[in-house]
């Protein structure tokens, strides 16, 4: 019998892209909010939710540096188990709950994409990169302080997508404000003539992330840019501007998703 979580099954159930559950993260964010046309951030949303009455074309789009295990200490093996990725979360409403949609994300590891597809990220592949902090001070590090320094990116298809500057300026205790609880769509759809639009798996669900943990959050000023390029519709979204730029880190552990009732 062939074994596995996800594609390729496989004899011993190796060769799997994603391994089943739980899946455990660790990463550095380097963030920005910003606000861009209403209009374009509602033509993103699935059926189910609505715009945000309070906050409507608010995004916040997040550069991030993960380290991923699984059960088998998977992060002593880095080539596989370190990724980076970029997403855009668009402020929206799930009955009269506020919430986040990730209509975009990219990133550069297939397992990382596998993983996503399962949860319901439309994740496409990209390559993200972004200023990272050393222990050991010197002139090629920023530190986590007044001041701090921290550039980001985002290309795909040799295309620039996306690029990020956060000036660091005060601590934050509470990161409440600037991320929600966020909304993904599972989609599968169906290989039949006559039934292209009749996907198989079609469903709203909530990200669920266990013991999550932030750390060293810090919020300062920002710049951010969002690049049109064949095939993308990542520019719709263009910042009309921009408000708090941030720099944290992050933990948490994945085991499932909770479906979303009508």
């Amino acid at each position: 019998m062939l074994q596995g979580y996800t594609y390729p099954l496989s004899p011993r159930g190796e060769a799997n892209l994603a391994s089943a559950p739980p899946w455990n993260y660790a990463g550095d964010i380097v963030g920005v909010e910003f606000w861009t046309d209403p209009a374009a951030a509602e033509a993103t949303l699935p059926e189910g939710l609505s715009p945000d009455p309070e906050s409507s074309g608010r995004v916040v789009a997040l550069f991030v540096d993960w380290q991923f295990s699984g059960q088998n200490n998977e992060y002593l093996d880095p080539v596989r188990s370190q990724y980076r990725e970029f997403m855009v979360l668009v402020d929206a409403r799930w009955k009269d709950q506020p919430v986040s949609w990730c209509p975009y994300i990219y990133v550069d590891n297939d397992l990382a994409l596998a993983r996503g597809w399962v949860q319901g990220f439309p994740k496409k592949l990209g390559a993200v990169a972004q200023t990272r902090v050393f222990a050991a001070p010197g002139s090629a590090s920023p530190t986590l302080a007044a001041g701090g320094r921290f550039g980001a990116s985002l290309s795909a298809a040799g295309r620039l997508l996306a690029e990020a500057r956060v000036t660091l300026r005060q601590p934050a205790g509470d990161p409440a404000g600037l991320l929600r609880p966020t909304v993904n769509l599972r989609h599968f759809p169906r290989l039949a003539v006559g039934e292209y639009d009749k996907p198989a798996v079609h469903e709203l669900v909530m990200a669920e992330f266990l013991d999550q943990r932030i750390a060293d959050l810090w919020t300062g000023s920002a710049e951010l840019g969002l690049f049109a390029a064949p095939g993308e519709e990542l520019a719709d979204l263009a910042p009309v501007r921009t408000g708090t730029g941030f720099r944290a880190s992050m933990s948490y552990t994945v085991t499932g998703v909770r479906r979303l009732e009508a």
